[in-house]
């Protein structure tokens, strides 16, 4: 089972020396069911605060998160996360590291139950043949995929990536690009991504939501799905190219280095 996500109103300040700093404002939106969600806005925008939010690990000063229907109080299981660095344990294998959130979310598997589900979503990545190395052995691309592994290993009704990929070269980025897609038919969960990469959110997002600068509220929404297409050759295309204007034009706004698009009359 999938979960939607429901940004209810969300303002959020944090406490400095110097007073309150605002980060989000009445923020509000919401993502379906499966559904695929990019943020993207100007750096220091508030886009790593509002996972904090979804995950739990922080509480909004006014609104609410809500996973179907439900207010978000604490951290849940049925989240997981993976980050720009992704801080596998040395001292581990490369499989126990995909098991680890096993051993600690509740649940009736065996270890040998455990090492199958492991080594089933390595394979699913490519990573068939590495259970058994260490993180430093592997490239920062096989480790950006283990770490997926990790964060999907006890099959979260959602998950949310914090620049997963932002630290990779352009053609692990891409090909990443396309292990996302494998994992979504595969393993079913709705997902919100934070990135700086607009080629990343139109390839992998169905809609795509531009925050403004701080304090954050939602600017703009964009539909940037391609009905299920795969292939990267679509980035390429005009449909996406004008996405892809449309998108910068959108940050350039919230930069404050353009105005906003007049609206054509209807």
């Amino acid at each position: 089972m999938t979960t939607s996500i429901e940004i209810a109103g969300i303002t959020h300040a944090y406490d400095t020396a110097s007073g309150k700093l605002p980060v989000l404002h009445n923020l509000d939106f919401t993502v379906p069911s499966a559904a695929f969600c990019a943020v993207v806005g100007p750096s220091g925008c508030g886009k790593s605060t509002l996972t904090r939010l979804v995950a739990g690990l922080l509480i909004p000063d006014e609104g609410e998160v809500r996973l179907d229907g439900q207010p978000v109080k604490g951290p849940r299981a049925s989240v997981g996360m993976a980050f720009q660095n992704p801080v596998l344990l040395e001292w581990r294998t490369i499989l126990d590291n995909v098991i680890l959130p096993l051993e600690i979310v509740p649940n009736s598997l065996s270890r040998a139950q455990k090492e199958d589900r492991a080594r089933e979503l390595l394979a699913l990545v490519g990573l068939e043949g590495f259970e058994a190395k260490r993180p430093s052995e592997l490239s920062g691309g096989m480790r950006q995929r283990a770490s997926l592994c990790r964060a999907i290993a006890h099959k979260p009704d959602i998950l949310i990536m914090d620049e997963p990929f932002g630290a990779l070269d352009a053609f692990t980025r891409e090909d990443l690009w396309q292990t996302m897609h494998r994992l979504r038919a595969e393993e079913p969960f709705t997902c919100m991504l934070i990135t700086h990469d607009l080629r990343e959110s139109i390839y992998l997002a169905d809609q795509t939501i531009v925050l403004s600068d701080r304090p954050a509220r939602v600017q703009y929404t964009l539909d940037t799905s391609f009905g299920g297409r795969t292939d990267l050759d679509m980035l390429f295309e005009p449909e996406a190219v004008e996405m892809l204007h449309d998108l910068r034009n959108q940050i350039k706004v919230a930069q404050g280095r353009q105005d906003a698009p007049v609206q054509a009359a209807e």
